[in-house]
């Protein structure tokens, strides 16, 4: 007579500092062998009580904590707070503010989808897709970095506008002991002409880039072993969960900020809501893959439009935006200006705004109350990644530990954003 081996029920903890946890995120897993029975997330390690510390601040100084919430979709985060303190007082963009805020909102969901797609295959084993993603996401970084000065917390949307216009010539990589003549040619090819040229260069190249991706995983066979039928959550309970963005739409729901509920510019663009039908992480990849595509296409109309519309990209309003540095320099008024707005700031009328925008990871809101006086009373924000870690539980019981890895990547997780 065969002894059964008794399989004991033990409790294993994932994280905070395992490469998979995307972040300080610490789950408790109850175990029953290689099947998992229970999984509680542990929170707050990241908490840097970002919210108290913009009640604090000059509504105008509390942009750049914004970057730092989710910190691969900075610029994203900062339109929401942006919005909201506009709608306090009351005041709309320039056009060309309003183009450029949609070019790179698209940019930013660009870089974050490639950093997930890099860290979500890197995750479930496959390795090439990573040192692909990472390739396309240096020359975006780049375009951040010609903008507002710094690759990752730009801190380039104001109320009223953007600090400043897409500059004429792009930086260009210098000789170095490293790189060959024909090396440095190559590289700088793209980088002849202005930002808007090499956004455009970019976007032509791109696409074929996504059919890489594509070739490397739609298809594998290990990698549908690894994702289909993970994970799955069904409309409904995708919807009482408070589920947004791509975990939404991959559930089947059509449901997209930038269509529904238009801010900026929005309903001129003409792109496609891609929508998967099973709610695993298959479907879920499938939509951040198409989401890439329709991201190009817009960026696209937005690099046309700028081209053959020049004009201010910020308010003249002195008592919201400061002064040119130059009129700083040579006028009274303008010098006033400028120290009473970095100094104190501008007071906004009393009352509440919600701002909500389609963050890469789904809707990213801020709702703000104003007292009257030049900081906020509260602020809050609602963190799209928040809602959908606490589906943790749900999604992976019943499957084994190694989907959880599955899943925590299909979540898209950023824990700045979570803990706040």
């Amino acid at each position: 007579m065969a002894v059964v081996p008794e399989i004991q029920n033990f409790t294993i903890n994932f994280g905070p500092q395992h490469p998979a946890a995307h972040g300080v995120l610490r789950l408790v897993l109850e175990m029953d062998g290689e099947v998992i029975q229970s999984a509680d997330p542990h929170i707050g390690l990241l908490h840097r009580a970002t919210e108290k510390l913009a009640e604090t601040k000059p509504f105008n100084q509390s942009i750049g904590y914004m970057d730092r919430l989710d910190y691969v979709s900075m610029m994203c985060n900062e339109h929401g707070y942006v919005l909201a303190i506009e709608k306090l007082l009351g005041i709309e963009p320039p056009e060309r503010a309003q183009y450029v805020r949609v070019m790179f909102d698209e940019i930013t969901r660009i870089l974050n989808h490639l950093m997930w797609l890099g860290t979500h295959a890197l995750d479930v084993g496959a390795m090439t897709v990573f040192l692909y993603c990472f390739r396309e996401r240096e020359d975006l970084m780049d375009c951040y970095e010609a903008v507002s000065g710094t690759r990752m917390h730009a801190t380039y949307y104001r109320p009223g506008g953007v600090f400043r216009d897409l500059p004429e010539r792009m930086p260009k990589f210098q000789p170095s002991q490293y790189r060959s003549e024909k090396d440095l040619k190559r590289l700088n090819t793209a980088r002849s002409g202005s930002l808007l040229d090499f956004i455009e260069d970019f976007t032509d190249r791109f696409p074929a880039c996504v059919d890489d991706y594509e070739t490397l995983l739609t298809d594998n066979r290990i990698w549908k072993q690894r994702t289909v039928n993970i994970g799955v959550v069904t409309p409904e309970r995708a919807k009482q969960l408070g589920f947004s963005g791509p975990m939404l739409r991959g559930s089947g729901i059509i449901w997209d900020l930038r269509k529904m509920q238009p801010y900026e510019v929005y309903d001129r663009m003409d792109f496609d809501i891609p929508i998967g039908t099973n709610g695993d992480c298959y479907d879920r990849y499938l939509v951040r893959v198409e989401e890439l595509r329709q991201s190009t296409r817009i960026i696209k109309q937005c690099v046309d439009w700028l081209r053959d519309n020049p004009g201010p990209v910020i308010l003249d309003d002195h008592k919201i935006t400061p002064p040119a540095r130059i009129e700083m320099k040579d006028d009274m008024e303008s010098l006033i200006h400028h120290f009473k707005l970095f100094t104190e700031g501008y007071c906004v009328p009393e009352g509440e705004a919600y701002a909500a925008v389609e963050h890469p990871k789904g809707e990213f809101g801020v709702y703000l109350i104003s007292d009257g006086a030049n900081k906020p009373y509260r602020v809050k924000i609602r963190a799209p990644g928040f809602a959908h870690l606490a589906s943790m539980n749900e999604m992976v019981v019943g499957h084994m530990l190694a989907d959880v890895v599955a899943v925590i990547g299909t979540q898209d997780i950023v824990f700045g954003e979570i803990d706040r």
